[in-house]
């Protein structure tokens, strides 16, 4: 009978395992899917946003103020420093972005994982694919013999749970790590177990909503010329180094500064999923619309003047060659009818109040209303097992003594930029010491 069983092989499974198997535990590892590490391997594009570079309290706060507070005694546990140098050693080359996002140099997901299996191995921890959990049995819901022996070996143990059912077998253990991950990419096996063995448990599950995830938007009349398809933009088109604003009411919710990708339904990419979580949550308030500031750096005065500048020393030139309008080809027409100027419209006559429609769409774009956030898109969501009931130091639960829960199945959900990898890797790290440490420190 292995010392801890380990409920889910991706990031915080992978961590809970190792660790737990370095201290001395038998480990027995259970993946529902035919491989380890699935939402690592999509992670970044396939490229993997291993963790965000800077001290942890920065990086902490970046989350939510109740969810920083949880997760900082793992992070200063298993740092970012730390996930990072036990990658290198291995021989992976990674490199930071200037926004502070870790990348592989030459490698990809499939070398990040290749390495933690590579430390599952050495630490022998015993590795079953395809193995579909279907409960967890405890004292509560286990059928015990007697009440006077099941108190008799909870006193010895310390722990409630007895074991974990698996399609075909029962596994008996008295400490399980659930790392079962939320319910985003369901095909990459995360579809919302943890949360359903948490509850019968006895944990309070706080609802689930999308975040980190593509926005499907409806757009104005004004880009629809044609009268065709409710998205009418080209997908696959790219904007750089741009900020995204949602606004509720005509006020602005959320804002997220980067790269922005025009898809078949709506929008994606770093700013579209850094504003997706405010969105979800306020969307059923009343309607949410979406607008992009083409000159994020620049101040809207100074951003007038160059437009008055070059329009007056460009008299016979067209108005779509303005510099600062630096648009790929195929948006040229939807953001000149935003406008409300033809974009062969020669600079001579162009108005003032042409060029202040002008000024007002270079720092304000806006491009329609989210109507669906679709959370089996997203790379994380948000909600999950209340974090009140678990152990920030310790990863046990508060409600199941023998549990322990980690990574995506609680409420965190950190923004996009390699936050979430890291808070999973940490909490994960954290459960599987805490489970070794109570499993051979019992009689």
């Amino acid at each position: 009978m292995p010392d801890v069983v380990v409920v889910g092989g991706g990031a915080a499974g992978m961590l809970a395992a190792w660790r737990a198997a370095t201290l001395g535990a038998q480990v027995l590892l259970l993946e529902k899917t035919e491989r380890l590490g699935t939402k690592i391997l999509i992670s970044g594009g396939g490229k993997c946003n291993i963790t965000h570079d800077g001290p942890i309290e920065d990086v902490l706060r970046s989350f939510r103020p109740n969810e920083a507070r949880f997760i900082r005694p793992a992070c200063y546990r298993l740092p970012n420093t730390e996930i990072v140098r036990m990658l290198t050693d291995r021989g992976l080359k990674v490199y930071t972005r200037p926004d502070g996002r870790i990348f592989p140099v030459d490698q990809t997901a499939r070398d990040v994982v290749a390495i933690l299996e590579a430390y599952l191995k050495e630490a022998g921890v015993e590795v079953r694919l395809k193995a579909t959990v279907l409960g967890i049995r405890s004292i509560k819901v286990g059928g015990a013999p007697t009440e006077r022996v099941e108190r008799a070996r909870l006193a010895a143990f310390g722990s409630e749970i007895r074991g974990v059912d698996v399609v075909g077998s029962f596994e008996p253990c008295d400490h399980v790590v659930v790392a079962a991950g939320g319910c985003s990419y369901p095909k990459s096996g995360t579809t919302g177990d943890g949360w359903v063995w948490a509850k019968a448990l006895g944990h309070t599950v706080e609802p689930v909503h999308a975040a980190l995830a593509p926005l499907e938007v409806t757009a104005n009349d004004v880009y629809r010329p044609d009268g065709g398809a409710k998205w009418p933009f080209p997908p696959g088109v790219a904007l750089r180094n741009v900020v995204l604003k949602a606004r509720q009411g005509g006020r602005e919710v959320s804002r997220w500064q980067g790269d922005l990708l025009f898809t078949h339904h709506g929008l994606s990419g770093p700013c579209a999923l850094g504003i997706s979580r405010t969105v979800v949550e306020r969307m059923s308030q009343s309607l949410v619309t979406v607008e992009v500031d083409l000159c994020p750096d620049d101040s809207f005065e100074f951003v007038s003047f160059q437009t008055k500048e070059w329009i007056g020393s460009n008299p016979l030139k067209k108005i779509a060659g303005m510099p600062n309008g630096a648009l790929p080809a195929s948006l040229l027409p939807y953001f000149f009818a935003a406008a409300k100027i033809e974009p062969e419209t020669t600079c001579q006559r162009v108005s003032r109040k042409d060029v202040n429609r002008l000024v007002e769409c270079l720092k304000g774009w806006q491009l329609g209303n989210v109507r669906h956030v679709p959370i089996e898109k997203g790379e994380v969501v948000a909600g999950g097992v209340s974090l009140g009931e678990v152990d920030p130091q310790t990863m046990r639960s508060r409600v199941c003594p023998g549990l322990y829960l980690c990574g995506e199945a609680l409420d965190i959900a950190g923004p996009v930029g390699g936050y979430n990898l890291q808070a999973a890797f940490a909490t994960g790290y954290v459960a599987g010491e805490t489970a070794a440490k109570d499993a051979l420190g019992g009689p």
